[in-house]
């Protein structure tokens, strides 16, 4: 079968199309035909090796593992003799991790839920890993109807899919990205739209109960000037190692100081529940997964050098082109 790899840390150039071995279920395992997969921080940060913390798991000097992709979306194959929640014909989709750039990939059953049906493998493939960390972030922040809600870097993967969510639990969104992507956050639901360029979010005087932040781009003390009295910030990652270093001691002080709240949000974790509900929320139509660009699979390198220079609105799906 086809499959993308990278034998050494670097850009884009570093991936390789290749023949590999077909892989085989094991016992709890799900082998997966696979027909669409997409680009998440996750795999661009493999591949980078970045933040160099990235090496002393994946290997200091080359990737003990050469696959990349997290998210898939494709049909059942074949199952391991334990499973119990899918068979052979299924449509599912999931997070696998690595290997999602690939014909065929296994996974566990439980990193799996059924592909809600009307939904394309596109739109499938691009939920996983954004989504599960747009739901839970929110749900960690314990979002309540009513509230007042900004997201920052509501353009990008995860933020489509927080602006999404918040409004679908009552919440009254203000989204926060870049100029040409103002008109195309407002249409997937957000009350109010800030474009960065014009105008900072800290600086409007304006309150908000929750900032879900996915840019990562303030300083603690600014979050603090734009929320609400008792409200918090939940921070999706970080943009650098000084930034994370800041909300971890900076921030962690002053939430024990007073009542609002800003920290990192705990690390997304893939189940078969979140996966269903998040199906739901797709089959319904309150939830539309914003895609950007299709890149077959062996344009793989075209897509990252893509998602790494253009800062893509949604996300970028890679397909494998089946007959």
């Amino acid at each position: 079968m086809k499959a993308i790899l990278y034998h050494q840390y670097g850009g884009p150039d570093a991936l390789v199309l290749e023949e590999v071995e077909k892989p085989t279920p094991k016992e709890h395992q799900v082998l997966i035909k696979v027909h669409a997969a997409s680009i998440n921080s996750f795999d661009w940060r493999h591949l980078r090796a970045n933040p160099f913390l990235i090496r002393m798991s994946q290997g200091l000097l080359k990737p003990k593992d050469p696959r990349l992709g997290a998210d898939i979306a494709g049909r059942v194959e074949a199952v391991g003799k334990s499973v119990t929640r899918f068979k052979p014909g299924d449509e599912v989709y999931g997070e696998v991790g690595f290997g999602g750039y690939a014909e065929y990939v296994c996974s566990s059953e439980k990193n799996l839920a059924h592909k809600p049906a009307g939904v394309s493998y596109e739109a499938a493939a691009a939920t996983p890993m954004a989504g599960l960390t747009a739901l839970q972030g929110l749900r960690e922040a314990k979002i309540q109807a009513g509230q007042k809600v900004l997201v920052n870097g509501a353009s990008g993967g995860v933020g489509t899919f927080a602006v999404q969510i918040a409004k679908f639990f009552g919440a009254e969104v203000t989204g926060v990205c870049r100029t040409r992507n103002v008109e195309m956050v407002r249409k997937i639901g957000a009350d109010h739209v800030i474009d960065y360029k014009k105008e900072d979010f800290t600086k409007t005087g304006k309150k908000y109960d929750l900032i879900y932040d996915v840019a990562a781009n303030h300083s603690v003390s600014a979050y603090r000037q734009a929320l609400a009295p008792q409200g918090q910030c939940i921070i999706a990652g970080f943009s650098n190692l000084g930034h994370l270093l800041q909300i971890l001691t900076v921030g962690s002080w002053s939430s024990k100081e007073g009542g609002q709240k800003v920290g990192l949000m705990k690390v997304a974790h893939v189940n078969n529940e979140d996966l269903t509900f998040i199906a739901d929320l797709l089959e319904t139509g309150k939830v539309i997964p914003v895609i950007d660009d299709c890149y077959p699979l062996h344009e793989t390198a075209k897509a990252f050098r893509y998602y790494e220079d253009e800062h893509p609105r949604g996300k970028i799906v890679i397909l494998m082109n089946h007959p």
